[in-house]
């Protein structure tokens, strides 16, 4: 699929002029004659101090300390002052609040609508998934107020904002998104949900096999399956027990004794088995390779995560935005250096295999544990990390003694 550039460059433009208006508006507000109304240069500026903290995986490390003289990173002095980025923080928006009510009562992500959907509109038109495509829950980790704060005992964070994702299979690339707000006051409780999900979410592509897992499955599978399939006592182990309609296939695989696996499929249509000794359908085979889609987007932005410390869900939002790219990367540096990554063994980071240059930061292993110093500087002897306070310096002459 080609994309001329005006189209991006379209969406980009209008994006930033909604940031860039609503919070200059807010700064006007908030500090009157002492604002200095920001640019698109400012803009840039700003994001790209937080993608560049997401890369130094600065998630739970104090903002101030990314400026530090003695112990921070130069590049964030060198790009906006400490102040100067904390007020933006304070008062960057992306509606405008005196009109947000009105809109709020019809909508519960009003505050950050047109700004996520101008961002959700663009993401398709930039990538070609391939041909598995994985559809599934994320929660973007937040504790504080939101009116659709969803609880979710299976997620690590527990507590978040949920978002339906719909993501290539191998490469992770987001390709479709929509902000799980739940029901509207005095709303009904929504009906065959997870199959209005993922037709939404697939929509548009053709040819592709989307895989989800059993929230998403829509097929009403119980009275339909012949007892043999949810029978387990007396079940050989590793057996299959395949069932085929006209469009579907259900296989029923037994790996544990009495345990049971279900999956269906409309894409396979024949019992072939794996030649491995467990004996596994290649129906489960296919879903355990496609499934991880969505998973892994989620380590990957966890991992790197842009996300400042905020009470304000919609700045949550912003910050999941914009650490997720929305075009692969295209120089043939860049694309060197994903080459590079991919490449790499399954027990090495992706930090470790590439020369980025970003060195490791651990807190000072000298210094009282009430303080939080870090510092990237390591012992030559000892390989304790030590941060300048405690740093001798010695010639090469006396070093040796």
């Amino acid at each position: 699929m080609q994309q001329s550039s005006s189209t991006e460059e379209t969406w980009t433009s209008q994006d930033e002029r909604i940031i860039l208006d609503m919070t200059n508006l807010e700064g006007r507000r908030v500090f009157q004659e002492k604002w200095k109304p920001l640019d698109q240069t400012d803009l840039h500026a700003y994001i790209g101090i937080l993608i560049l903290a997401g890369v130094y995986r600065s998630k739970g490390e104090a903002t101030a300390s990314l400026w530090n003289e003695e112990n921070g990173r130069p590049i964030f002095r060198a790009t906006m002052s400490l102040e100067t980025f904390l007020k933006i923080t304070r008062v960057i928006r992306f509606d405008n609040r005196e009109t947000r009510a009105g809109r709020r009562e019809r909508d519960k992500l009003a505050a950050i609508r047109d700004v996520w959907d101008k961002w959700v509109e663009i993401l398709p038109l930039l990538y070609n998934p391939g041909p598995h495509v994985t559809v599934d829950e994320r929660l973007v980790p937040f504790r504080d107020r939101c009116p659709f704060r969803q609880y979710m005992p299976n997620k690590p964070a527990k507590y978040g904002i949920k978002i339906w994702a719909a993501c290539d299979a191998k490469s992770s690339y987001a390709w479709n998104m929509q902000v799980y707000t739940g029901k509207l006051p005095g709303g009904a409780s929504e009906k065959n949900q997870g199959m209005r999900v993922v037709l939404q979410m697939s929509e548009g592509l053709q040819g592709h096999n989307i895989t989800c897992d059993n929230f998403f499955t829509s097929y009403w599978l119980g009275p339909e399956l012949p007892s043999e399939t949810l029978k387990m006592q007396g079940r050989s182990l590793y057996s299959s027990i395949f069932v085929f309609t006209e469009k579907a296939t259900v296989v029923s695989y037994c790996p544990k004794k009495n345990k049971n696996v279900l999956v269906m499929s409309t894409m396979h249509t024949d019992a072939s088995l794996s030649t491995r000794d467990d004996k596994k359908p290649q129906m489960i085979l296919d879903y355990n390779s496609t499934k991880g889609g969505v998973d892994n987007l989620d380590k990957v932005t966890v991992t790197y995560s842009c996300q400042r410390k905020t009470a304000c869900w919609p700045l949550v939002i912003f910050y999941n935005i914009i650490q997720m790219r929305v075009r692969p990367a295209r120089s043939p540096a860049a694309a060197a250096v994903i080459e590079k990554v991919k490449c790499a063994p399954s027990n090495q980071s992706a930090v470790d295999s590439v020369d980025t240059g970003v060195k490791k930061r651990k807190r000072c292993q000298v210094c009282p544990s009430r303080e939080d110093i870090k510092t990237s500087t390591v012992c030559e002897k000892c390989k304790k990390y030590i941060c300048r306070k405690h740093t001798v310096t010695f010639c090469p002459s006396c070093g040796q003694n």
